[in-house]
C-alpha cells in the first residue's frame, strides 16, 4: 500500500508538513483516560489565553480553506471543530480508544489528525484534487460525489475517504471494533509546521507503543519525498 500527496497539492501548498504513523495490532481493550486528561489539559491551557481562531495552526488552515474556495467559518478543519466543541463542553464524545487518543492529541497540537482502517482502503491513499466522479460514503450510509477540484483522500478505486481535505472523513474506512491496522495522518501549514508535525507524529507513535503491543512506523513526507510505501 501507499500514501502520498499529488504533485499538484505540493505545488499549490509548498508549506505543507505531513506526518504518517502506521500500526498493526490495535484493539478496543485499553484505557486512554490518562492520555485524554493530559492532552486535554494542554488544550485547556492554550484556550485560557486565546481563542482557537487565533492559534497559528488554525489560522493557516483557514487561509487554506479560503484558497480552496470554502468559507473557513462554514467548513472548519478537523482540529478547529474539535477545539470549538471541547471549549464549549470541556470534553469530547468517546468513540474508540484510538480515536479518542488521536482526538486528544489533535486538541493539544491544534492540528488535524486522521485515522484510516487500512483494511478498508484499496491499494493506498492519495491526497489530490477530485475529478467529481469519485464516490464518498457518509457515516449515515449515503453516497455522495465530491465537487470537482475538491481536495480528497482517494484510493485506487476512486473512493474518497475524506472530503474537503481535513473537514469530513468517510464512514467507509473509519475505525471500528474490528480495526487492527491503521494509517494515521497529521498535516499542518503554519510557520513551524515541520517541527510541530514531527513532534506530533513521535507523540502518537510513543503513545501507541505504550498502550498496545504494536511497533509503530513513522515517516515525514515532503515535496521531494512525497510517497510512503508500506
Amino acid at each position: 500500500m501507499y500514501f502520498q500527496h499529488s504533485s499538484d497539492i505540493w505545488s499549490d501548498y509548498p508549506d505543507l508538513a505531513a506526518g504518517v504513523v502506521l500500526a498493526t495490532g490495535i484493539t478496543r481493550e485499553v484505557s486512554v483516560d490518562d492520555q485524554i486528561a493530559r492532552f486535554g489539559a494542554i488544550a485547556e491551557a492554550r484556550l485560557a489565553t486565546s481563542s482557537e481562531a487565533e492559534f497559528p495552526e488554525i489560522q493557516a488552515w483557514r487561509r487554506t480553506f479560503s484558497k480552496m474556495g470554502l468559507k473557513p467559518t462554514q467548513y472548519r478543519c478537523a482540529s478547529e471543530a474539535l477545539l470549538r466543541r471541547f471549549k464549549k463542553e470541556r470534553a469530547l464524545p468517546r468513540l474508540h480508544p484510538l480515536i479518542d487518543l488521536c482526538n486528544a492529541i489533535s486538541l493539544a497540537f491544534a492540528t488535524p489528525v486522521a485515522v484510516f482502517d487500512v483494511a478498508r482502503v484499496s491499494e493506498g491513499l492519495e491526497v489530490r484534487y477530485a475529478s467529481g466522479q469519485e464516490t464518498y460514503l457518509t457515516f449515515s450510509g449515503e453516497t455522495e460525489n465530491p465537487e470537482p477540484h475538491e481536495v480528497i483522500f482517494a484510493d485506487a478505486e476512486g473512493r474518497a475517504h475524506a472530503r474537503r481535505w481535513t473537514n469530513r472523513q468517510s464512514g467507509l474506512s473509519a475505525v471500528r471494533d474490528s480495526t487492527a491496522a491503521v494509517l494515521i495522518v497529521a498535516e499542518a501549514l503554519h510557520e513551524s509546521a515541520a517541527t510541530d508535525v514531527q513532534e506530533l507524529t513521535t507523540t502518537v507513535a510513543d503513545e501507541l507503543s505504550g498502550l498496545w503491543p504494536v511497533a509503530p512506523k513513522t515517516a515525514m513526507l515532503s515535496r521531494s519525498a512525497p510517497r510512503l510505501e508500506f
